[in-house]
């Protein structure tokens, strides 16, 4: 498959996800399996307490407020952006490339700010270690997706 020029040398991509938010999980999820194991897509739970979001130059809050992708050079992209590169590293840029087009490209990210800076209010869940007495949980997902049918149940790989 032919990927857009440059992603090879931004990869992997490390994404800094709420791991309470059940979309985020269900997106970084969907990821890791699209993967496959390749190692191009890296996710780490912001509510685990392990994770230490200052480590990857942002600050809890911020992380938590859209999502965060860190190249492995250290740059930091935000919201839209993490999704293209995240899709393009797993070969599917070409469905988020519109969003980075020339007049489309503000409206999405527009679109998805309003969307990231909503999504505990309109979906429940999220705001991770920032609520008082919150209890981190592990990330859990299915086992990568193959290109084989998929016989008997998945393992679970935990997120750090």
């Amino acid at each position: 498959m032919i990927e857009p020029r440059g992603v090879e040398r931004d990869l992997p991509i490390t994404i800094l996800v709420d791991g309470a938010c059940g979309v985020c999980r269900r997106e970084a999820c969907f990821l890791l399996r699209l993967d496959r194991g390749r190692g191009r897509i890296i996710v780490k739970n912001l509510v685990d307490p392990a994770t230490d979001p200052a480590s990857f130059g942002c600050s809890l809050e911020r992380a938590m407020r859209e999502i965060h992708g860190v190249l492995p050079d250290g740059r930091v992209v935000t919201g839209m952006e993490v999704f293209r590169r995240a899709y393009a590293a797993v070969g599917l840029g070409w469905l988020l490339a519109p969003t980075a087009w020339p007049g489309l490209r503000a409206i999405f990210d527009r679109l998805y700010s309003l969307f990231a800076r909503n999504r505990t209010p309109l979906l429940g869940g999220g705001g991770g270690r920032s609520v008082p007495g919150f209890r981190a949980v592990s990330m859990k997902c299915r086992a990568p997706v193959t290109r084989r049918a998929h016989v008997g149940p998945d393992p679970a790989k935990v997120l750090k």
